[in-house]
Order: structure tokens, then C-alpha cells, then sequence
């Protein structure tokens, strides 16, 4: 499997999580080929803020293969990963990271400058190797279909912008 192919797995995660009132982010953990756990967006249903899609993948990686298996991996995601998740890959040592969609490119304003690059260089998480727009159509679609983030719509007369 490839790139292309791994965020597939994601993909097909954020639609379970759409389709069941989470936030549409999916995430697979993979090291050396072997695809070892999935996760989504479990905030709304399990009543817990901390359960992104990548802290799902994360804890399931973990609880069956434990945390030495995850040291090296990859993980491929949806959406580009907020602070708390940056900090749970950097702990568990994930190298990779492949991102669908980001959150500037969704237009998000709750984030402020936010990327995955700066908190990197805020923390020193040198050891991140960044992969970006692998299938960024697909994540940017189900996100819009969700439409739930808050971001900047189209300039009005006056010039600003609105938030939707």
C-alpha cells in the first residue's frame, strides 16, 4: 500500500465518524507497511474532547501492539492534527506524518496561525517528517459536507470577510 491507499483507510474512518455525528477525521497508525490500528473522531458520541482521531489511533496502536511498536510509524490523517495530537505523535515517536487537508486550506479561524510546522519548531519535534495534500479533494469534501467548521466565507461588499 501507498500513501494514496492509507489515507483511503482514513477517509473511509471520517465517513464512519460523519455518519454517526463525530467530527469527520479519520487516522491509521502504520509502521514499516503493517497498518496497526485506525481511529476516528469519537468527541461528540463518547462525550470525551480528548478522543480526535489520532489520539483513537494512537490509543488502539498501542493497547494492541504496545507503545514501542508505534516509535517510527506513520501516521496518515485527515486533517492536519491540533496541539494536543501534535504532542501525543511526538511522545509516542511517530516520524511520519501524512496529512489530507489543513487548517488553513479549510479556511478555519478558531486556529489562529496554528500549523503542524510551527508547533514543531515551538517544541523542537525536529524528528517529523511532513507529507501534505495526499488526497486533499476528498478530506476538503467531507469536511464541507459536515459544515460545522467555523471559517472565513468569501469577502463581502465591504471587503471583509464573514465567518460561517
Amino acid at each position: 500500500m501507498h500513501d494514496h491507499d492509507h489515507m483511503g483507510l482514513a477517509l473511509a474512518q471520517a465517513e464512519e465518524a460523519f455518519a454517526r455525528g463525530d467530527w469527520p477525521v479519520g487516522a491509521v497508525v502504520v509502521n514499516r507497511g503493517v497498518v496497526l490500528a485506525l481511529g476516528q473522531n469519537r468527541q461528540n458520541t463518547m462525550g470525551d474532547v480528548t478522543v480526535h482521531a489520532e489520539t483513537d489511533a494512537l490509543r488502539r496502536a498501542q493497547g494492541a501492539h504496545g507503545l514501542a511498536a508505534i516509535a517510527g510509524s506513520t501516521l496518515y490523517c485527515t486533517m492536519e492534527p491540533c496541539p494536543m495530537c501534535a504532542w501525543a505523535l511526538r511522545i509516542a515517536g511517530v516520524r511520519r506524518l501524512v496529512l489530507g487537508l489543513r487548517h488553513a486550506t479549510l479556511g478555519r479561524v478558531d486556529m489562529g496561525g496554528y500549523s503542524i510546522e510551527a508547533f514543531c519548531t515551538m517544541v523542537g519535534f525536529d524528528a517529523l517528517e511532513l507529507t501534505t495534500g495526499v488526497r486533499l479533494d476528498e478530506c476538503l469534501e467531507i469536511r464541507r459536507r459536515w459544515g460545522q467548521d467555523q471559517v472565513r466565507t468569501a469577502p463581502t461588499r465591504g471587503g471583509d470577510a464573514s465567518l460561517r
